[in-house]
């Protein structure tokens, strides 16, 4: 597989990356056995990069992970894990965390469930307004000098809060989301980043499934989706509009519609790597398919000229909060 580093000063990875939420919380109920068999498929593909959280599933994510590599080579792959979100026994959430006792305490927990000594990139999962960024990576920053994070991410940032962070150690990707439909990074943040040589890890690009082409009108959001207002009404109508139009353009080109949607992630420069966050391997399988495709210069513009935004906001008011990179 092809691929692309990310920022200039961190790791070369797969050109696509796996984003494992959703073998253990958010999107129903979780099929261990197949999230471990579409981990061995992603890796077999050539894919380097795993994505996880420590509190997808309340650490059952990174135990998940874990199983998937017993019978793999851990430098194999690059893990990267984000820390500080609060959460319940009930799924709830409860804000973040970026205190500095709490990196030395994520990363001991993290490190032990993922089996590992240490973990490739390591990012606050939104940045805690309650503690200078500047503290967050400082304490990440010693956690590298000891050997147990090589690199240093951040997520769901804006530009000024990337300067600052990368004053003080430097930042070798922002995750955050970036699809066709959900460009809002292309203002301000993504300049900022390429000026400072930080790479993007975009998530997101199907939005959550609703360009996929395999949402369907009609139905009904059972898991965390219910919540997001572009799932909902009116705002639902007019998305899967969009994807229609999306499909009639796939149609001509002869790929499916997550393949165009990905491909056009791909095409944002070499800067950017996106996650797929595939649960099964027929779902990876397709998302896979969109590294063969190539979107010519005609082919951009009639996206740019015919596809708009999504309609609704990718969170739910209480969770947009919580968005640095949104203010």
């Amino acid at each position: 597989m092809n691929q692309r580093r990310l920022g200039a000063s961190g790791p070369a990875v797969s050109a696509l990356g796996l984003g494992c939420m959703g073998m253990s919380d958010l999107y129903g109920p979780a099929d261990e056995a197949e999230g471990v068999a579409t981990i061995h498929a992603a890796i077999d593909a050539g894919v380097t990069l795993l994505d996880t959280g420590d509190f997808y599933g309340m650490g059952h994510n990174e135990l998940l992970i874990r199983e998937a590599l017993r019978d793999r080579k851990r430098d194999d792959v690059l893990l990267s894990v984000k820390f500080g979100a609060l959460r319940d026994p009930d799924g709830g959430w409860h804000g973040n965390d970026g205190r500095p006792e709490t990196v030395r305490n994520s990363l001991a927990y993290t490190l032990r469930r993922l089996g590992t000594d240490h973990v490739d990139v390591y990012r606050p999962a939104r940045l805690d307004p309650a503690v200078p960024i500047e503290e967050t990576v400082g304490a990440i920053a010693e956690q590298v000098e000891k050997g147990h994070v090589r690199y240093i991410g951040l997520s769901e940032v804006g530009a000024d809060t990337l300067r600052r962070a990368h004053a003080v150690h430097p930042i070798v990707d922002l995750q955050i989301e970036y699809a066709l439909v959900t460009r809002g990074i292309e203002a301000e943040i993504l300049p900022t980043a390429r000026e400072l040589g930080i790479g993007i890890t975009a998530y997101g690009v199907l939005s959550r499934g609703l360009i996929s082409g395999h949402w369907t009108p009609g139905r009904q959001a059972d898991d965390f989706r219910a919540t997001s207002p572009r799932f909902q009404g009116e705002n639902l109508e007019r998305n899967l509009d969009l994807v229609e139009t999306l499909r009639v353009i796939a149609a001509d080109k002869g790929v499916s519609v997550a393949q165009l949607a990905i491909a056009w992630v791909l095409a944002r420069g070499e800067d950017v790597v996106p996650l797929v966050g595939a649960r099964r391997r027929d779902r990876l399988t397709e998302a896979l398919g969109a590294l063969d495709v190539t979107l010519t210069a005609e082919d951009l513009a009639r996206i740019d000229e015919t596809v708009p935004e999504a309609a609704g906001d990718r969170y739910a008011t209480a969770q947009m909060a919580h968005l640095d990179s949104e203010r």
